[in-house]
């Protein structure tokens, strides 16, 4: 069963979508979540905090420990924010927050050519996910990076 994870930022202007990878960690993982807005009013810790291009996720890192330990008999010792975001299981529910809205515009003008140009259209609609990938990357999305 997939839980409905949301977490809104520390300055509470955007709520973010969470991905728990097999129900291994709780929502009580995310301590804190900081988007680009508000990111710089903590200082940053690698130890607990995951940078991803603008945006900070703050862990509750003796939970994380504490739940790999148990539920993927891991040494508490090689747990930390990279592992639990990388490995999916506690990130993105989607590449980057907000990429649905940020699709569904770009569709939204792909498909105007269904109707008057569809070979057009299913050539752009093909380039276009993969362009999508490419930018996405030199933004530096740490789950298109490390996918």
């Amino acid at each position: 069963m997939c839980m409905d994870v949301r977490k809104r930022c520390q300055c509470g202007a955007r709520e973010v979508r969470f991905h728990l990878r097999d129900n291994v960690m709780v929502p009580a993982v995310i301590d804190k979540l900081y988007c680009p807005d508000c990111s710089g009013n903590d200082p940053f810790d690698e130890a607990s905090m995951l940078y991803d291009n603008g945006w900070v996720i703050h862990y509750d890192m003796e939970i994380a420990k504490g739940l790999a330990a148990q539920k993927l008999g891991m040494d508490e010792s090689s747990v930390d924010p990279g592992f639990v975001f990388d490995f999916g299981y506690c990130c993105w529910q989607e590449l980057y927050p907000g990429e649905k809205d940020d699709m569904r515009a770009e569709k939204e003008q792909i498909q105007k050519l269904a109707k008057t140009d569809p070979q057009q259209y299913l050539v752009r609609i093909q380039r276009w996910n993969i362009e999508r990938i490419q930018k996405l990357k030199e933004e530096g999305w740490r789950r298109v990076i490390t996918a």
